[in-house]
């Protein structure tokens, strides 16, 4: 294994291109970590050809698609010992099981050294710093994202809140799903639009609302 110094991980290709754009971290090694891990199956495998099945079938994409667009940017991840991993994530319950996805790997993979995490705002912001360690994290993704229950301890909040977003925003009595059984009305477009500003909370985009009013409105 190669010895590097810092890997800077984050949520997503927006963040990415952004922080490329304004010479953020310039010069630092950034990968961003493509995927909504908050929605659809998964398997505890982390990134193994089944997780990678499962995946490209959550996102409607075939699995080299899925492989080009969420696996190959994490290569250095992947490949290189990195003694320092900074995070850069939003509060949203999109982001943080995120968060939790990649701490669950490198907890699995023996990473002992502190974490980093920088929490930022819609427009990536800087607000918050947290100090944490991957261990545990990886039995925490599996109770949550496998086992659907909430661990008995998580420090870290946003996280702590977002795992409770997590297991009941599908629910039939969520406010999520409550608001969009009482717009009917509304066309898709509009109410994708509407829920994308009245749950900022929960940092879905608008492939998952259209998937989740469509699967609704089905029902």
């Amino acid at each position: 294994m190669v010895q590097e110094t810092t890997l800077h991980i984050l949520n997503g290709q927006a963040m990415y291109d952004f922080f490329k754009r304004t010479n953020f971290l310039q010069g630092e090694m950034m990968v961003p970590f493509n995927e909504a891990m908050c929605f659809g199956d998964t398997s505890e495998e982390l990134f193994t050809p089944e997780f990678v099945e499962k995946r490209a079938k959550v996102h409607h994409v075939t699995r080299e698609q899925y492989t080009d667009y969420t696996l190959n940017p994490l290569t250095p991840l992947f490949s290189k010992d990195f003694s320092r991993i900074e995070l850069w994530f939003d509060e949203d319950m999109f982001c943080q099981i995120n968060i939790l996805t990649i701490l669950a790997w490198l907890d699995k993979n023996g990473h002992s050294m502190p974490i980093n995490l920088h929490i930022v705002g819609e427009k990536f912001e800087h607000i918050e710093n947290y100090t944490l360690m991957a261990a545990g994290y990886y039995e925490h993704f599996v109770e949550v994202l496998i086992h659907k229950t909430v661990p008995e301890t998580i420090d870290l909040l946003p996280l702590r809140k977002s795992i409770d977003l997590y297991l009941t925003y599908l629910h039939e009595d969520s406010n999520l799903m409550t608001y969009i059984k009482k717009n009917q009305h509304m066309t898709e477009e509009e109410l994708v639009y509407s829920l994308l500003e009245n749950f900022k909370e929960y940092g879905l985009g608008d492939v998952q609302y259209l998937e989740i009013i469509r699967a609704q409105r089905a029902s």
